[in-house]
């Protein structure tokens, strides 16, 4: 008898929650190492679970390893300025394909485990981009570097959203933007993501990754930061305990928050029902930031 009480608990200890997030919109990015290394399916039923309560997620992915598998597979040799991919024609067609792909499978996936959702992709231009310029040093001067197909988000179109999501169904977003010569732009997914929960003032942003969250030791999975505030990031960056990719994680978390997104947390989606846990319970799992 003990443990159907025990599921009767863990109920009632979300209920608050529940009953709080009812109506709110979280953005959910979804990508990158957690496609390779978390569990697709428990993924994705957390975010159905979080739509039949009432909740209005949006989900943001990336390709994961896909991009850089077909590439090779094509044999297109990546090339590399200031540390970004250059993005030439061919390379943006791949992209393309493969992220519309990923698309298409997560919507089916959904649509599999009972919800609704809606595919939008660079087509759909809910994503508006600029150009995206980085600068290098030669010969001892700071110059623009052009590295293609490349943008940063220069606005989001929410109507369509905000109407998907009050009719039950789940947008689903490929980090695709065309820019104003009507080029399609390689957005980072976590950028977009921030973006579309800036927009939309959204309550929660997660940003899954494939770490418990922000360590204070990288090598000790047991100094996780629980909260970290907007005033301590350029801190912990100088240290070095903000390094290589939770930077752009750590960055859109602060831009989200200072554009009126109530927290972003960075949770480990390889670990079943992270969201659930993170959102629905008092204890919480992952590394949440929010202003001071």
């Amino acid at each position: 008898m003990r443990e159907p009480i025990e599921k009767a608990e863990v109920l009632i200890e979300a209920l608050p929650y529940i009953q709080g997030f009812r109506g709110k919109v979280v953005v959910v990015k979804y990508g990158g190492s957690t496609m390779e290394t978390g569990d697709p399916d428990s993924i994705l039923r957390d975010i159905v679970f979080m739509e039949c309560v009432g909740m209005r997620p949006i989900i943001v992915h990336g390709g994961g390893g896909a991009i850089s598998t077909r590439l090779q597979e094509r044999g297109i040799t990546p090339r590399f300025v200031a540390g970004l991919r250059v993005t030439d024609a061919d390379t943006m067609t791949i992209v393309e394909e493969v992220l519309e792909e990923v698309n298409r499978g997560i919507v089916a996936k959904i649509e599999e485990l009972g919800a609704r959702a809606c595919g939008l992709t660079g087509k759909d231009r809910v994503i508006h981009a600029r150009k995206q310029i980085v600068e290098v040093e030669k010969d001892g001067k700071r110059e623009a570097a052009d590295i293609g197909f490349v943008g940063d988000v220069a606005k989001i179109e929410t109507s369509q959203l905000r109407g998907l999501c009050r009719k039950g169904v789940i947008p689903v977003i490929a980090p695709l933007g065309v820019d104003e010569e009507q080029h399609l732009c390689n957005i980072n997914a976590d950028t977009a993501a921030a973006e579309v929960a800036a927009a939309l003032k959204a309550q929660k942003l997660i940003l899954l990754t494939d770490v418990r969250g922000i360590l204070r030791d990288h090598d000790d999975e047991n100094s996780l930061i629980g909260t970290l505030r907007v005033s301590d990031v350029d801190t912990l960056i100088s240290a070095g305990v903000i390094k290589e990719g939770m930077l752009p994680k750590v960055r859109a978390g602060v831009r989200s928050v200072q554009a009126g997104v109530g927290k972003t947390h960075i949770i480990d989606g390889r670990l079943p029902h992270s969201m659930l846990l993170e959102i629905f319970t008092d204890r919480g799992i992952g590394t949440e930031i929010s202003l001071d």
